[in-house]
């Protein structure tokens, strides 16, 4: 059968007629390919509409009812990149930022003989657990819905997280920072629940893990499990965000940083948003979706 791939504006992209109805999305993406190089599979949307939702690999073409002689619209996501670099790269960059100040070089600082405060040392660390771990959690526990994500999106997620560590590590690491207002006191405080909130957040991953099978992209209801740092589930859909707020907003009370409760902040904002989609998604595909729960913060939002 033939279909017309449309651009948003209706101009013809492509026109194919080896198809069939019981294809799946995906092979059609794989066809298309064939005839336009540069357009990869990871790179292809399409919509019945030109502004309607996208069309699941998964589906085949009599699902979307779509029959010989049938308009599809295509979209172009740009050139792509996998999620595990993308993550990687991310994670990386703000470890080496952080402990270049971390170290006080003479051509940022100048020469100074001035002794570390013992929270210096204790942010270090943490910081340097926080991304390892997530380094760690991407080779090892991450189980990705979707391959790749815009390559433009690597330079702009880079530039906010690198930013922040420079901007964080600078202060924190200054020769002439000042520790906590009560010292010891607050640095542990904000260290354990710095350390609890890590420990959650890992939970949260490894529990969004077990519910989707290696190589599938089966999607379940996110229930808490035996660990009790998981019981978090039943109060938002989104979890592993609720714990990542709170390990930064430990860190700046640790610190006593204000760029640290920037960003702190700034991440709060914009995992909510990721929190809203994705808590929106769940009562979309699932009926039995627990009406109790909100996005990220328990009771609020």
């Amino acid at each position: 059968m033939k279909v017309t791939f449309l651009s948003a504006s209706g101009k013809t992209v492509l026109e194919l007629d080896e198809l069939e109805e019981g294809m799946t999305i995906a092979e059609v993406k794989n066809i298309f390919h064939r005839h336009r190089p540069k357009l990869y599979p990871s790179r292809q949307m399409y919509r019945l509409e030109p502004k309607g939702a996208a069309l699941k690999d998964d589906d085949s073409l009599a699902y979307y009812k779509i029959a010989d002689g049938a308009k599809v619209y295509f979209k172009d996501l740009g050139p792509q990149i996998g999620w595990s670099t993308v993550f990687l790269s991310e994670y990386t960059g703000p470890l080496a930022a952080y402990m270049l100040f971390y170290f006080r070089p003479t051509f940022i600082y100048g020469n100074t003989g001035d002794k570390y405060q013992t929270v210096v040392h204790v942010a270090a660390l943490c910081w340097t657990f926080h991304y390892l771990k997530r380094d760690l959690e991407t080779l090892f526990i991450h189980r990705f819905s979707k391959g790749t994500m815009p390559l433009f999106n690597l330079f702009k997620n880079c530039s906010y997280y690198w930013g922040f560590a420079a901007f964080i590590s600078y202060f924190v690491n200054h020769p002439l920072y000042t520790p906590p207002m009560y010292g010891d006191l607050q640095m542990y405080l904000g260290l354990a629940g710095f350390l609890l909130c890590e420990y959650g957040n890992f939970v949260c991953h490894c529990t969004f893990r077990d519910l989707r099978p290696p190589g599938s992209k089966v999607r379940r209801i996110p229930m808490p499990t035996s660990n009790p740092m998981s019981l978090m589930f039943n109060f938002v859909s989104c979890p592993n965000y609720t714990y990542e707020v709170g390990s930064w907003f430990f860190f700046s009370v640790m610190t006593q940083s204000l760029p640290g409760l920037l960003f702190t902040i700034g991440g709060a904002i914009q995992m909510a948003i990721w929190a809203g989609n994705k808590h929106r998604a769940y009562r979309r595909e699932f009926r039995d979706y627990p009406r109790g729960r909100t996005a990220i913060f328990p009771f609020l939002v």
